[in-house]
């Protein structure tokens, strides 16, 4: 844990622990207890068990890491229910503010002990029962989505063959270290906007900095959920949002210009209505990490090669190739438990003439095809300078720059930012790396008369502060990734992808079911 991360928990251990111990010490002298006992951390907690009688065990419980801070605030409820407090509104003070609620009891001459015997003539109303059974699920699932895992459903093709659309998968928060919300106030199993309305689900009011606990680094071909980097600024309609994201719709409002496209949105707030969203609100992505901090990228004919080495190539990952038959007819049913390849209709194949077909072929089709012959040629279509992706409105890659004339095919190569690594700027890397610099470390930036200045100094020298990746689809043509939008700054990610608990298409699919991701 960094000491940022210790801080925190110091800080939340002592609003549990010490805070509430002037009015605990007054409240155990009223249960018959030494007051001074309520000084101790941990000391206290087994005095109200004790008080309470309840099971000794629950004592234990509070050393599991967050989840333990939970059990102690269980404690505190069973020790003040022994003082006649059974309201919700008293429970709830009990668990955000013991520091001021445990005095108050304590100094009030109202204030009376029942002790655990009075404790079991008490009977909670089915509204009660019922509102505390609420809480309780929504407190737990809570923990569960924040320190443990998240269910997440695929929404696009951008990972198949890997992953597929509808495919359920549980997302492990535990292979990076939990990641603490930026926004903690906000309302619970909700992303970013109320369902139905534009409305925000969460407010700034309270803001944390970035802190991840038990942190580990992302590993190399891992597949990763993490936030979407350039989806701090959104237009906020249904047909832009991720699917059409604010810099990309700038660039195309402004004709390859994104100073043209911004000035242009500015300027026309009723037709494009912006929202500002923090790290932890902007959209999830998954992808394959393809590189890590310190690595240098290269995509050499769609191929990826990193530090001069072929990289990792996933077994279900597909390219687009052109395919010459040999005439056969193409059975939908055969086609896909063969050669795993999707046709709802032979009609939506791309023709490009006689036998000639675009397709989308793993590794494994393509061999399959050469090998049963119904394949006379198999060659990729690559998508080089030359070409133009529909996608792009006629524009090349990350950086969008006249400098880097790069595609999806024929990419780098390009040095991976690592924390306390130095980076020498210069004109033509600059545009690469100035807002990883500027807007995800939180820097100013400028290049001025040949001579660069950050946070007002002169210098061409920077010091990354986190750890970077590279993420690629496995659908390597039709995927919105790291190609386009640049790195992805480790407080952005997520957690991993674990395993497909669920899959659906025209009914379940049962071989899919508790699949773990490679």
């Amino acid at each position: 844990m960094t000491s940022n991360q210790i801080l925190i928990v110091a800080l939340i251990s002592l609003l549990i622990f010490i805070l509430p111990a002037f009015g605990l010490s007054k409240l155990f002298q009223k249960a018959g207890a030494p007051g001074w006992k309520a000084w101790i951390p941990f000391y206290n907690t087994w005095e109200m068990i004790k008080i309470a009688k309840r099971p000794k065990h629950w004592f234990f419980w509070q050393f599991i890491p967050v989840v333990g801070w939970f059990v102690t605030l269980g404690i505190y409820i069973e020790f003040i229910k022994c003082f006649n407090k059974f309201g919700f509104w008293e429970h709830a003070a009990t668990c955000l503010v013991p520091f001021i609620y445990f005095p108050y009891v304590a100094l009030s001459p109202k204030t009376r002990y029942i002790g655990p015997d009075g404790v079991k003539h008490y009977q909670k109303s089915t509204a009660r029962e019922w509102i505390d059974a609420g809480v309780f699920a929504i407190v737990a699932a809570t923990l569960i989505r924040t320190f443990i895992f998240e269910a997440y459903v695929i929404p696009t093709g951008s990972m198949e063959k890997t992953l597929l659309v509808n495919d359920f998968l549980f997302v492990s928060k535990l292979s990076y270290g939990p990641r603490i919300p930026n926004t903690p106030l906000a309302i619970p199993f909700v992303h970013h906007t109320i369902p139905g309305t534009d409305m925000r689900s969460y407010t700034e009011v309270i803001k944390l900095p970035y802190s991840r606990w038990f942190a580990s680094a992302v590993k190399r071909n891992d597949v990763v959920v993490f936030n979407f980097p350039t989806g701090d600024t959104v237009i906020n309609k249904p047909e832009f949002q991720s699917v059409n994201p604010y810099y990309d719709a700038a660039r195309m409002i402004g004709n390859g210009s994104l100073d043209a496209g911004r000035r242009e949105i500015l300027a026309n707030p009723d037709a494009y209505p912006l929202v500002i969203r923090p790290v932890d609100k902007r959209e999830n992505y998954i992808k394959r990490c393809v590189a890590i901090g310190g690595d240098t990228l290269e995509v050499r004919d769609g191929r990826v090669y990193i530090n001069s080495q072929p990289g990792f190539e996933p077994p279900h990952s597909q390219i687009q190739y052109e395919v010459e038959t040999n005439g056969q007819p193409m059975n939908a049913e055969t086609m896909l438990e063969e050669y795993n390849i999707d046709i709802e209709n032979p009609e939506e194949l791309t023709s490009l003439g006689g036998n000639k077909f675009n397709m989308l072929l793993t590794n494994e089709a393509v061999a399959k095809m050469k090998q049963s012959g119904i394949a006379k040629s198999i060659k990729p279509q690559l998508m080089h300078a030359n070409m133009i992706d529909p996608r792009l409105w006629g524009q090349l890659c990350y950086p969008y720059d006249t400098l880097h004339k790069w595609t999806v095919d024929d990419f780098g190569p390009l040095w991976i930012p690592e924390k306390g690594k130095t980076l020498t700027l210069t004109p033509e890397n600059y545009s690469l790396y100035e807002r990883a610099i500027r807007v995800y470390e939180n820097n100013t930036l400028e290049q001025k008369n040949g001579q660069f200045f950050i946070n007002g100094v002169a210098s061409n020298q920077y010091t990354f502060k986190m750890n970077y990746y590279w993420m690629m689809g496995d659908n390597r043509h039709y995927s919105q990734d790291s190609r386009f939008w640049g790195f992805v700054p480790e407080d952005h990610v997520v957690g991993e992808a674990w395993i497909i608990w669920m899959s659906v298409k025209n009914g379940i699919r049962w071989n899919r079911l508790f699949r773990s991701i490679k």
